[in-house]
C-alpha cells in the first residue's frame, strides 16, 4: 500500500485530468455505474483550550465509480469554529490543532476488485483540485461562451484553484475582478495571478463591483452569510457557489435568495445532499413557490443529456457545487495513485498489515 503526501499529489495532478476523470464519475453516476455516501458532519462537545467555541468535528463521506476502479472513504478529524472578518461577517475556520500545529485529512483508496486498500493520500491539494474542477464542469456547461469579464469572491488557496479552472474552460476571459473582506489578501493575490495568468486580475472594494458588468460570477469561500445581493445579477450571468448549508449551525451559504429565485436554471452536484443536509438556499424556491424540486437538475444528469441547461443567452443561471462527494476522491485519487506509483513517489508499507484472515 502506497501513503502519498499533498506535496506527491501536487507533482502528478494535472488540470485536464483531474476535470476529465471527475466528468466521467458524474456521467457514470447519473448512469449508475457509480455510487455515492451523503457527506456527514459529527460534531462532539470538546473544545479547544485555546479557541473557545472551536469544536472536534469529524466529517466522513464514500464512493466509487468503475472507470476509477476504486471505493474511497474520506475522513477529516477537526476543531472548526467561526471566526469574524473586517466586514462584520463571519467565515468558518478549521485550526491546526494536531501535533505540531497540523491537521488531520486522510483519503483511503480500496480495489473493487481484491478489496485490499491501495493508497492513503492526505486530502488537502486533492479536496483543492476536485472542488475547483467540478465548478469549472459547471462554468463549461452553463455559462455563456464568450465570456470576457468575471467577478470573484473569494483571496484564499480554493478561490485561487477557482481561477486557474475557470481559465481553462473559458479562456475568452480577460479580467478577473476580485472581492474579499480583507484589503491585504485580496491586493496580494490579485498581484500574484494577474502575474500567474497574463490577465486583469483587480482588487475591488465593494461586492457589487464583482458582480455588475460580470457575465460570470465565482463564489469560493467559508463565508456564513451571502456574498451578495442578487438583484445586482445581469441577464445572462453564470453564478457560481461552493458553500451550502452542511448541517451546522448557523446555516452556511454563499447566495442569498433574491439569487436563487432570479435564477432560470439551478443545477447542484448532489440533489441528495440537499434533502440529507434540509439546504434551505437551493430548496428556497421549491418551497416558495418559484420552482419545482424537478426544475433543480443534478450535475451528471446534465452531462448525459437528461437535463436541460442553459438554452438563451439572458438566461441566469446558477451552478450550486453544494457537497464534496467521496466520489470525487475515487476518480482523482485513482489517477494520482496511478501517476505517483509511474514515478515512484510515496512511501510503501506491507499490504499485509492491514488484511485480516478473519471476518466479524
Amino acid at each position: 500500500m502506497r501513503i502519498l503526501s499533498n506535496a506527491d499529489v501536487e507533482r502528478v495532478i494535472r488540470p485536464q485530468e483531474c476535470i476529465a476523470d471527475l466528468e466521467t464519475a458524474y456521467r457514470e453516476l447519473a448512469l449508475e455505474r457509480a455510487a455515492n455516501r451523503p457527506r456527514n458532519h459529527t460534531f462532539f462537545p470538546v473544545e479547544d483550550e485555546d479557541h473557545p467555541g472551536f469544536r472536534f468535528r469529524f466529517k466522513s463521506q464514500e464512493g466509487g465509480n468503475l472507470s476509477s476502479g476504486v471505493w474511497a472513504t474520506r475522513i477529516t478529524a477537526d476543531m472548526a469554529g467561526l471566526e469574524p472578518l473586517p466586514n462584520g461577517g463571519r467565515r468558518r475556520r478549521l485550526i491546526p490543532a494536531a501535533p505540531g500545529g497540523t491537521f488531520v485529512g486522510l483519503v483511503t483508496l480500496y480495489s473493487l476488485r481484491t478489496l485490499e486498500p491501495l493508497a492513503v493520500i492526505h486530502d488537502s491539494y486533492l479536496q483543492k483540485v476536485r472542488v475547483a474542477a467540478t465548478s469549472a464542469i459547471g462554468i463549461r456547461e452553463l455559462a455563456n461562451p464568450e465570456v470576457r469579464v468575471a467577478g470573484l469572491f473569494g483571496s484564499g488557496w480554493q478561490a485561487g484553484a477557482h481561477l486557474e479552472y475557470l481559465l481553462l474552460v473559458r479562456p475568452s476571459v480577460e479580467e478577473i475582478r476580485v472581492y474579499s473582506p480583507t484589503t491585504a489578501h485580496r491586493e496580494a493575490f490579485c498581484e500574484e495571478w494577474s502575474h500567474r495568468t497574463g490577465r486583469r486580475v483587480v482588487p475591488v472594494e465593494r461586492p457589487e463591483q464583482a458582480v455588475r458588468g460580470c457575465q460570470l460570477v465565482t463564489c469560493a469561500t467559508a463565508t456564513v452569510e451571502p456574498c451578495f445581493d442578487g438583484s445586482w445579477l445581469e441577464p445572462g450571468t453564470h453564478v457560481t457557489s461552493i458553500t451550502s448549508p452542511d448541517g451546522t449551525q448557523p446555516p452556511r451559504r454563499e447566495l442569498d435568495d433574491t439569487t436563487f429565485d432570479r435564477a432560470d436554471v439551478i443545477v447542484v452536484l448532489s440533489r441528495a445532499q440537499i434533502e440529507h443536509d434540509d439546504q434551505i438556499d437551493i430548496l428556497g424556491p421549491v418551497r416558495r413557490g418559484r420552482k419545482r424540486w424537478e426544475e433543480i437538475g443534478e450535475l451528471g444528469d446534465l452531462l448525459v443529456g437528461r437535463f436541460q441547461g442553459r438554452t438563451r443567452a439572458d438566461q441566469i443561471t446558477v451552478f450550486a457545487n453544494n457537497t464534496g462527494m467521496g466520489l470525487q476522491f475515487a476518480a482523482v485519487g485513482a489517477r494520482v495513485l496511478h501517476n505517483a506509483e509511474a514515478l515512484g513517489l510515496g512511501r510503501e508499507v506491507p499490504t499485509e498489515w492491514f488484511l485480516e484472515e478473519t471476518t466479524p
